[in-house]
């Protein structure tokens, strides 16, 4: 199964990252490639982005149940494709440092299934670690912005 799992150290208290990864709305649109989402319960939602696979670009949609909200340290998902034979899991994880500091960390587990999965997955071997990175960064960067603070 394709993976990838990104940390970083945030001058931000672990309440203000969950307060933050607690609402889909607040990092749905920080995917690589967003196109739109929709919330369709407080544990459902549907996404679109466009994925860069290097030979080829492509809308995907994805079905995202939430499996568990652990207030403040996790919030845990799982994907299926709309769109394409796709399964996978998801996190985001924080872990208190100090009073002003979090780690905070963003791992995805995607697999191709299907006569085209093993193809596929082979090229998901990059793909998902650079989008987990990607995202991570993204919700830190937004963390940051929001929270006023400077990199």
């Amino acid at each position: 199964m394709p993976s990838g799992v990104h940390s970083l150290k945030l001058n931000i208290p672990i309440e203000s990252v969950w307060g933050f990864v607690s609402s889909i709305d607040n990092w749905a649109p920080l995917v690589p490639g967003y196109i739109n989402h929709d919330i369709l319960s407080d544990l459902e939602s549907t996404w679109a982005f466009k994925g860069d696979l290097g030979f080829m670009k492509k809308t995907v949609k994805l079905k995202v149940d939430i499996t568990k909200w652990e207030e403040p340290i996790r919030v845990t998902f799982d994907l299926t494709g709309i769109s394409d034979n796709f399964a996978g899991t998801g996190c985001f994880e924080a872990e208190k440092i100090d009073n002003n500091q979090t780690m905070m960390s963003g791992c995805l587990d995607i697999t191709a299934r299907g006569a085209m999965g093993p193809m596929i997955n082979s090229i998901l071997k990059n793909f998902v670690p650079q989008t987990a990175e990607e995202l991570t960064t993204a919700v830190a960067n937004k963390l940051l912005d929001t929270e006023n603070i400077s990199v």
